[in-house]
């Protein structure tokens, strides 16, 4: 249930797509939504492994920053309201947490209250194919209240750059949460 508050809380796992994270976040800014982000140790190293964005460069995106090691936070409460989280990228890991409510870091900590507290939860996998207990974690978290989405963009609009393409999947993200991302071409629009 959203209350309005203009706040949503941005979690970015271990999983590959990084700049989906980048994307989101640089959406919501120019949208004014205020973000508190939680970046994980895994994501940390993806990071590095895929030479793109830095820390530094999630970090300036966003409103708040939290230690992923913090479980005293403030997003780490329900009294805490927010209109929500999501995860970009999801990995398998931060999905298997989420699906059997562990909350060891603050990243599933958040995504446990947010989901205690009946908001919206969107994970956004990157990873493929999905095996078995991938899927059925998919359907506990899903079960939970979550939205499970893949970082998949379309292809209708025609995308000429990985830009555009972040942009579609960053919308679609957004639409989740009621959020109109400018420069988004819906299917049957001009």
């Amino acid at each position: 249930m959203s209350v309005g508050t203009g706040r949503l809380v941005v979690g970015v796992s271990g999983g590959s797509g990084i700049p989906y994270a980048v994307s989101v976040l640089r959406a919501l800014r120019e949208l004014e939504v205020e973000t508190h982000l939680i970046v994980t140790s895994g994501a940390k190293r993806v990071m590095t492994a895929e030479g793109g964005p830095s820390l530094a460069d999630l970090t300036a995106l966003a409103s708040v920053t939290h230690d992923d090691r913090d479980l005293g936070a403030s997003v780490a409460s329900g009294s805490f309201r927010t209109d929500g989280m999501l995860v970009v990228p999801c990995s398998a890991g931060t999905l298997a947490k989420v699906a059997g409510g562990l909350a060891d870091n603050l990243l599933s900590r958040a995504a446990h209250v947010t989901l205690k507290e009946r908001r919206r939860l969107v994970l956004v996998l990157r990873e493929d194919p999905f095996p078995r207990p991938m899927l059925l974690n998919m359907l506990a978290a899903f079960d939970a209240g979550a939205t499970i989405m893949t970082a998949s963009p379309g292809f209708y609009h025609a995308p000429g750059t990985v830009e555009e393409l972040l942009h579609f999947v960053t919308a679609r993200v957004l639409d989740q949460f009621g959020l109109d991302v400018p420069g988004f071409r819906r299917w049957g629009e001009q």
